[in-house]
């Protein structure tokens, strides 16, 4: 793609979090951007601060294929089509398998799995008019798995693996896909865990280095967008990620999880103790509905 001057991106749960940084590097490369999100009020503030000219932010919600379409319509009414899909919008939940609530897990997998497919699928004809480009944000965690995320974990697995599918289905047709793997980003879904859960923040602590250490949400941004201006097909933040998905074989091996089992017969019953505690198995803003 070269130079995004003039291109158009949409963005899912663009209305904070790596979302918002993302459509901040990539106005900076003069890029337009249609920004989707439940969440009006973080949507006109990012909006304002983008300026209205290049920036359209949408009410939309990625688990019901229509309103994705009806995004896209929009997108295409301001800007003409769309040139990038970033399919970002993601939540969290807390709690092991056997604790967790079951509405929470199903949520997680029709936000985080569902609605990628809602947010590739509308976006794609104007993606293949265009000839652009796929970005599905998937994570370190499809590959390298922690107690009390097998709902995400299992979510992201699945997306990077409609990425790849994806890409054989639509290169031909000159779009490139790619997807998008992330240690541990200072979001607001992070720091909520760390703060809702101490046993979480001491469960990184514990991990050995780098695996337990936070990002900057503005590293995070200038990587995704520098990986959307060159179309890649893996974008990795911190850089060190490449390196261990490598490694991916290894992981699952005795030697692989021995560092995460050696510390969980602790680290697991305190941590759905305090999931218990706080009567949720997701952060107080996903009550509200907030993506």
């Amino acid at each position: 793609m070269g130079s995004l001057q003039g291109k158009t991106v949409l963005i899912t749960g663009g209305g904070n979090g790596v979302g918002a940084q993302t459509a901040r590097e990539l106005r900076k490369r003069g890029a337009n951007l249609v920004l989707t999100d439940i969440d009006q009020k973080a949507l006109d503030a990012i909006v304002a601060e983008l300026g209205g000219d290049s920036a359209l932010g949408i009410v939309a919600d990625v688990t019901n294929l229509e309103s994705m379409q009806a995004a896209v319509a929009q997108a295409t009414e301001r800007f003409g089509g769309l040139d990038v899909v970033m399919a970002n919008a993601g939540i969290a939940t807390y709690g092991t398998v056997l604790n967790v609530d079951p509405a929470a897990f199903y949520r997680l997998i029709d936000i985080n799995v569902n609605g990628v497919f809602n947010t590739v699928r509308a976006a794609l004809p104007s993606i293949i008019d265009r000839q652009g480009y796929v970005l599905v944000v998937s994570s370190l965690a499809a590959y390298a798995v922690a107690p009390s995320l097998a709902a995400y974990g299992t979510s992201k697995a699945g997306v990077e693996n409609f990425a790849n599918a994806l890409r054989l289905e639509i290169s031909h047709l000159g779009v490139d896909v790619g997807s998008a793997h992330m240690s541990w980003i200072d979001t607001p879904m992070v720091r909520d865990a760390k703060s809702d859960l101490p046993a979480f923040k001491e469960m990184l602590r514990r991990m050995p280095p780098p695996l337990g250490k936070t990002t900057t949400i503005d590293k995070c941004g200038t990587a995704f967008a520098k990986g959307i201006e060159k179309r890649k097909r893996r974008v990795f933040c911190p850089g060190w990620v490449r390196w261990l998905r490598l490694g991916k074989p290894l992981l699952s091996t005795n030697g692989g999880e021995y560092a995460i089992r050696r510390n969980a017969a602790e680290l697991v019953p305190e941590l759905d103790a305090q999931v218990a505690a706080l009567g949720r198995s997701v952060s107080a803003r996903f009550t509200d509905g907030d993506e």
